[in-house]
């Protein structure tokens, strides 16, 4: 008759961990979706507002409010060793993701940018794989030249003639995004997620502060409103509220299973693309994005093999 209670607390503790993954199941997804519409926002900033002051200004208004963040949640400073990799963080995902999309954006569509950015997450993973002397399965490696070759197909579609410096700086884009996700990866492991990139933001402050009064446009009103609504929602969603709702989705959903929600995120941009910007989106592009989907999830379950 004593076994009840425990049945009870039992299914109680199952149902708990059920909604629980669905919770955060459901916070990555939302993360998603904001990271998705990055490259289409930052299109539509570019388009009136300079890409230097787009990446600065987001970078000092971001970080003000991670300051504030800061102080109101009364975060003790990281110690040294914290702060040498938050600076490297800082120089990645705070001025090189953000230099080198807004640059590329004045390139190519913001279509093009999402399908290349597709293998982002792998390049992330073999950056990774670096850092923590990881040995992964042969078919890991197969998977990531694969990738590698498809995406550089897709950029070549149009002939050696019509690769440009949009592609270079995409191509910076991915490496910069790569190295500061495998590296905030590394320190979220002793601190939380956000954090890592509340720190990162606030360091870049007294370089992002006076670099965006400079480069502040000098007549407000020629810039076009959509170009300040693509600049609010780089700054405010992109380069920090998204990664709230993402880290605590890893949190709360587990890394392994929510991180394959990221997969879906070539097609919000897509999306996001055709409807923000106005862009047609032919058939060989969603082909190759499904293809590029496909090779990093066999990527990642590849990866789980060690050698």
């Amino acid at each position: 008759m004593f076994c009840l209670p425990s049945t009870n607390i039992g299914g109680r503790e199952v149902a708990e961990r059920v909604e629980r993954i669905g919770l955060g199941l459901m916070l990555g997804a939302v993360g998603v979706v904001i990271f998705g519409g990055t490259l289409p926002f930052t299109r539509l900033a570019v388009a009136g507002l300079d890409p230097w002051f787009v990446t600065v200004g987001r970078a000092a208004i971001a970080g003000v409010l991670a300051a504030l963040v800061l102080l109101a949640t009364r975060r003790r400073l990281p110690d040294a060793r914290s702060l040498r990799i938050l600076a490297l963080i800082s120089l990645c995902l705070v001025a090189g993701f953000p230099a080198f999309s807004a640059l590329a954006m004045t390139r190519v569509e913001a279509s093009h940018g999402g399908v290349v950015l597709g293998i982002l997450p792998l390049v992330t993973a073999v950056i990774a794989i670096r850092v923590a002397g990881e040995r992964p399965a042969p078919a890991f490696w197969i998977a990531a030249i694969a990738g590698a070759t498809i995406v550089t197909g897709f950029a070549l579609r149009d002939g050696i003639s019509g690769v440009g410096f949009g592609e270079l700086w995409l191509a910076g884009t991915i490496v910069s995004g790569a190295l500061g996700y495998a590296l905030s990866g590394q320190l979220a492991r002793t601190m939380p997620g956000w954090e890592v990139i509340s720190w990162a933001l606030v360091l870049a402050l007294p370089i992002a502060v006076p670099a965006a009064i400079a480069l502040w446009p000098a007549d407000m009103a020629m810039v076009p409103e959509a170009s300040w609504w693509g600049f609010a929602y780089v700054t405010l969603m992109s380069q920090y509220l998204a990664f709230f709702a993402w880290n605590a989705g890893l949190a709360m959903g587990g890394v392994s299973r929510v991180s394959q929600v990221q997969l879906l995120q070539i097609f919000v941009t897509l999306i996001i693309a055709a409807f923000l910007n106005g862009e047609q989106i032919d058939a060989v592009t969603w082909i190759v994005a499904a293809l590029v989907v496909v090779i990093v999830r066999m990527a990642s379950r590849a990866r789980t093999t060690r050698g």
